[in-house]
């Protein structure tokens, strides 16, 4: 039995007209990675991204992707989203997204999809996300400075739970694999 290979596009929508305005308290990166509408579905989505592959490469791009083609996860919050498509036509999805102006919705906005990502598995498209998503954050306290948490809860909201949240200072990252060869001979007897 052969074993079907996808890839994982990690999506940012960005909205650069809303960046253009002159927003006095805004910062640029909250401004161009703004939360999109709820009423963005991944039906919508797919059958956006399905008329842009028919309209840039006919019928053959429309039956190249029509059976792989999925939303694996979509945040309005975050303005991002991760598809599925078959590691042969990939390519044809992300030519796709490009050409895509607006958001797939009634009335919508003019916006820019981004591929930040192309991934043969969906946990590490998943894990970049959230490591973006952190990043923006950070960015943004940063650039409001003192008046960082009041600000950002005007602009995104209250949170829902309230956990402590780490500095750029505080966070430590540690990438180590099992098979890290310092650690062998570390637990010797002799």
């Amino acid at each position: 039995m052969v074993r079907l290979k996808n890839r994982y596009l990690l999506v940012n929508i960005l909205y650069p007209e809303a960046a253009a305005l002159p927003s006095s308290k805004v910062p640029d990166v909250i401004a161009f990675n703004q939360s999109t509408t709820d009423d963005l579905t991944p039906q919508l989505l797919i059958k956006a991204i399905r008329e842009a592959v028919l309209e840039l490469f006919g019928d053959y791009g429309s039956g190249a992707i029509a059976g792989s083609l999925m939303v694996k996860y979509l945040s309005p919050a975050t303005s991002t989203f991760i598809i599925r498509v078959t590691r042969a036509h990939y390519r044809i999805a992300w030519a796709a997204l490009s050409m895509m102006n607006s958001v797939p919705v009634k009335d919508g906005k003019k916006c820019v999809y981004r591929v930040v990502r192309v991934s043969g598995t969906i946990r590490k498209a998943e894990e970049e996300a959230i490591r973006r998503a952190r990043e923006m954050m950070l960015r943004a306290k940063r650039e409001l400075g003192d008046q960082s948490a009041a600000a950002l809860e005007s602009i995104l909201g209250k949170p829902k739970d309230i956990r402590p949240v780490a500095l750029d200072s505080e966070v430590l990252m540690l990438d180590a694999s099992d098979d890290d060869p310092a650690d062998y001979g570390t637990d010797s007897d002799g």
